[in-house]
């Protein structure tokens, strides 16, 4: 019962970031000058609550149950800058980036957000809830971020918003129910390891992510959107653990 409760909780919050994906790439196509302004607030308030959860839960929890969970978590922050550089690489393009500047990029990080929510919520619940918040809320930037990418790649407006949501919202619950059946057999050990990865890409998600493409297009307020982010997530925090 506790295993179908926890895959129940994965499930929404897997498919929820999808819708919240897929309203990005829909709201861009419909208002574009609106959704360009709104992605800089969602990517602030999204890295407020990103840069705080694994610093003040994740981590502390990972060791708990492992005490190389340190080392696993800058493995996975290596993992994703590398693997950034790489994608960087091979498309030889800078512009209309936070972290990923190309559809294949994109992907493979909706994946990764999938595999996030799994391995999160099967460390509790109450992890899983508010990592898997921080989360959904970048995804309307994503969204929007992959639509443009397509655009300016050539690919026409409405192929554009297919391709989007292949490509960005059907990646997230796909990694996620593909990493089910294997995060859920693992010891608490083994899923401290993966508690401390996902801690390390969480941080990179929101310091070199989302940070600095959001500075790339400061904003009124984005500060306050980032500060919120980080108050919301603390008084979360605090309140379970007091």
């Amino acid at each position: 019962m506790g295993e179908q409760n926890t895959f129940i909780w994965i499930a929404v919050f897997a498919i929820l970031a999808a819708l919240v994906n897929g309203l990005g790439i829909i709201a861009i196509y419909k208002y574009r000058k609106w959704a360009e302004k709104a992605k800089i607030y969602f990517m602030c308030f999204a890295a407020g609550m990103l840069i705080s959860i694994p610093l003040m839960l994740t981590l502390p929890r990972a060791i708990e149950k492992n005490s190389y969970a340190g080392f696993v978590a800058l493995a996975g922050f290596l993992f994703m800058y590398l693997s950034n550089k790489i994608i960087r690489y091979k498309t030889k393009e800078k512009t209309l980036t936070f972290g990923m500047t190309a559809a294949e990029g994109i992907g493979i990080h909706s994946l990764i957000d999938g595999i996030i929510y799994t391995v999160t919520f099967q460390a509790s619940i109450f992890i899983g809830v508010l990592a898997a918040s921080g989360l959904v809320v970048h995804e309307f930037s994503e969204g929007v971020i992959t639509y443009l990418v397509l655009i300016k790649g050539g690919v026409k407006e409405k192929t554009a918003i297919l391709y989007a949501f292949f490509i960005a919202s059907l990646t997230t619950p796909l990694g996620a129910f593909v990493a089910f059946p294997f995060v859920s057999k693992l010891e608490s050990p083994n899923l401290g390891l993966m508690l401390g990865f996902v801690t390390g890409v969480l941080i990179y998600v929101s310091a070199a992510h989302l940070l600095p493409a959001a500075s790339e297009e400061e904003k009124e307020h984005s500060l306050s959107a980032f500060l919120l982010g980080v108050a919301l997530a603390s008084f979360i925090v605090l309140t379970e653990l007091l």
